[in-house]
């Protein structure tokens, strides 16, 4: 991601934390029931109690606190572009493992986690015609031990000029590269796609 982009991307939810505060739409979610419907998916995957879980694009770690409610606390880590989001997510979660910067900026071993999940954190339009989502998937699926769990906007549903979105059958081919395992779930929300890959 180029440097300016990063800075937006920081600026956005700098402006976003001081309107909103901590809540759900200073993350750009319509609501915490959306939020957490994500979160439900992405879980589904496999996660289970005591599993390593990297959580990227983590926000305020809400995930984390999304799971220990449903009784599966995992050894949780979060990266995340914003110290201004991550300030928050250690006060919430002082036990947290909590990194500022992009997934491509650490040098994860391969099988580093369990699992590695990301929601929302490829939405921002790079004008790359997909191709630093494909970077950030390839990674992910690199260091998991079992596999990962991502969401989308949906290009069938979504064309937005300030939003990245993505045709779901093309994305799930390009995971198939990847990984034989690959499943598409897309019958959750009108405009958010999944894809689980796992090892």
């Amino acid at each position: 991601m180029k440097k300016e982009q990063r800075q937006r991307i920081v600026d956005r939810h700098r402006d976003s934390l001081k309107r909103h505060g901590y809540h759900p739409n200073a993350l750009y979610w319509s609501s915490i029931e959306i939020q957490q419907l994500r979160f439900k998916i992405l879980a589904a995957v496999g996660m289970k109690e005591a599993d390593s879980l990297l959580d990227v694009g983590c926000g305020f770690a809400d995930f984390k606190s999304w799971l220990e409610g449903e009784g599966t606390a995992v050894k949780y880590t979060g990266v995340d572009l914003s110290p201004d989001l991550l300030r928050v997510a250690q006060q919430k979660h002082p036990d947290a493992a909590l990194l500022c910067g992009e997934l491509l900026d650490f040098s994860f071993a391969a099988n580093a986690f369990d699992w590695v999940a990301l929601s929302g954190a490829m939405n921002e339009q790079l004008h790359d015609d997909g191709d630093y989502a494909r970077k950030m998937i390839a990674q992910m699926y690199h260091i998991s031990r079992k596999g990962i769990a991502f969401n989308m906007l949906d290009g069938r549903t979504i064309n937005a000029h300030d939003l990245q979105s993505v045709e779901p059958h093309k994305m799930l081919k390009y995971c198939q590269t990847l990984c034989k395992n690959a499943a598409l779930l897309d019958a959750y929300l009108a405009n958010d796609f999944t894809i689980y890959m796992q090892k």
